[in-house]
């Protein structure tokens, strides 16, 4: 270790990315890559366990972290805590990764590459989990490597929370944390999930997004009657649940229920966007201007206010159509909405609006899933203004905050029930395929993200003049 007076902090950024030149970092991450963490699914519960036992236990264990294991009566997936206390006087970052992906669909893959065989094409590395989250958390563990190869010290404490469920919808963390809050005490929360504003421009987000499922049901009979007999005679499903959906929905997709949305985006979330452009995330994919809340950027649309969307409907078999008045009909809806939603309102305030429009045969009922509740870190946070000042400059360009992730994170957990200012740094990007086939994760992607990390790290324990 280089732990005399003239190292530096490029001199530690330079060791992270050393660890990407000479392919020990791809190393670990095929090794990660192979092993088939799918948490869904039960016959891979033994990949689950040994993935932190084989993979993640010995790279913390190398750093000098103690490493604890814990069960919960609510799941069969492990969690494991790594922890490295310097000195108890010394701020302590919690850290937060997640090594189970989603089934590897490998039928779906282009010809040449699979889900679990790590390989490299036209500067990206391709399998399950590159992206999500395997490689963003391998990233964020070398480059404390690199603060310690070089210095000999991190001059904060770390403890690192690895759970494997999160594609399940983490059940036990908060239980886990709740019950176990010492052990997870700490000065700020530091994470890596979720894809960056777009490939080229790094990204800071503060928390998440909620998000709540509900059904719209109207069942009026128990089989399929004649259209030509009864048509006209009859109430048909189908009809009823297309005008509740219509009046929950405009016809450019503006949510319809006030009290499903924020009313206002208050001024320094604003503000944070005014800078913020999205960028469709395929060649063939468009983004469409015309859709969404009126009035509002398409930053804002999906970083700080509230989406209601279709996601599947179910009425008659279109497949195989009899020609005949369907006897039920139901919708899968889903929400999304920032802080300033009651998220436990929300049936209530969707059936009062179904009344109003007429539509009170269709029913909003619990889809049985656990909601994801809104949470976010304050912008002027003295922390959030630290670790934008250390991305710029080890970027020397501002880096893209966004008040929260449009998608839906455990954040809550950290932000609420550990009470800790949460701050997200995503090395991915919208186009890198997670949860579908060909996920992959830039190198140049990685490259930043080993320099913007390890930056930050020596910053936090070696605080810059």
């Amino acid at each position: 270790m280089h732990t005399t007076a003239l190292s530096t902090r490029d001199d530690a950024i330079a060791t992270a990315l050393a660890g990407l030149k000479d392919g020990s970092f791809r190393a670990d991450l095929a090794r990660c890559v192979a092993i088939p963490t799918v948490s869904r699914e039960p016959e891979h519960l033994a990949d689950v366990e040994r993935y932190l036992r084989d993979e993640i236990e010995p790279i913390c264990e190398r750093l000098g972290f103690q490493v604890a294991y814990y069960r919960r009566t609510e799941t069969p997936l492990p969690f494991m805590l790594a922890s490295r206390i310097e000195n108890p006087a010394l701020p302590t970052v919690l850290m937060y990764g997640h090594g189970d992906v989603v089934s590897g669909l490998e039928q779906q893959w282009t010809p040449g590459l699979s889900p679990f065989v790590l390989q490299e094409r036209h500067g990206r590395y391709y399998g399950r989990g590159t992206a999500d989250n395997k490689g963003q958390h391998l990233v964020n563990l070398a480059a404390l490597a690199a603060v310690l190869d070089t210095v000999g010290s991190l001059g904060f404490n770390v403890k690192y929370l690895f759970e494997m469920g999160e594609e399940c919808g983490s059940p036990g963390l908060a239980e886990l944390c709740a019950d176990r809050k010492d052990d997870f005490d700490a000065d700020l929360f530091i994470a890596s999930d979720g894809p960056r504003i777009s490939e080229d421009e790094a990204t800071m987000f503060l928390g998440s997004r909620g998000a709540l499922d509900f059904y719209l049901e109207v069942h009026e009979r128990a089989n399929f009657l004649h259209s030509g007999n009864w048509g006209g005679l009859v109430a048909n499903p189908g009809v009823e649940l297309c005008h509740a959906i219509a009046a929950l929905i405009g016809p450019t997709g503006q949510c319809l229920v006030p009290e499903l949305t924020p009313g206002t985006i208050p001024a320094d979330i604003r503000k944070s966007l005014e800078s913020c452009h999205i960028k469709a995330p395929a060649e063939n994919v468009s983004l469409d201007e015309w859709w969404g809340e009126p009035g509002l950027t398409q930053a804002e649309r999906v970083y700080a206010w509230s989406t209601l969307e279709v996601m599947d409907i179910e009425v008659g078999n279109i497949k195989s159509p009899i020609g005949a008045i369907p006897p039920s009909a139901r919708a899968r809806l889903e929400l999304r909405f920032p802080l300033g939603v009651d998220a436990d309102g929300v049936l209530s305030a969707v059936s009062r609006k179904l009344e109003s429009a007429g539509c009170s045969r269709v029913k909003a009922t619990p889809t049985g899933s656990m909601p994801f509740p809104a949470s976010r870190s304050e912008l002027g946070n003295e922390w959030v203004t630290f670790a934008a000042r250390s991305m710029e400059r080890t970027l020397a360009r501002k880096p893209q905050i966004i008040p929260n992730f449009g998608g839906a994170l455990p954040n809550h957990v950290f932000a609420q029930t550990l009470g800790l200012p949460t701050i997200w740094i995503p090395h991915s990007y919208p186009g890198c395929g997670q949860h579908g086939a060909d996920e992959h994760l830039p190198v140049s992607i990685i490259a930043e993200g080993l320099a913007i990390m390890t930056g930050l790290f020596w910053d936090i324990g070696h605080q810059p003049g």
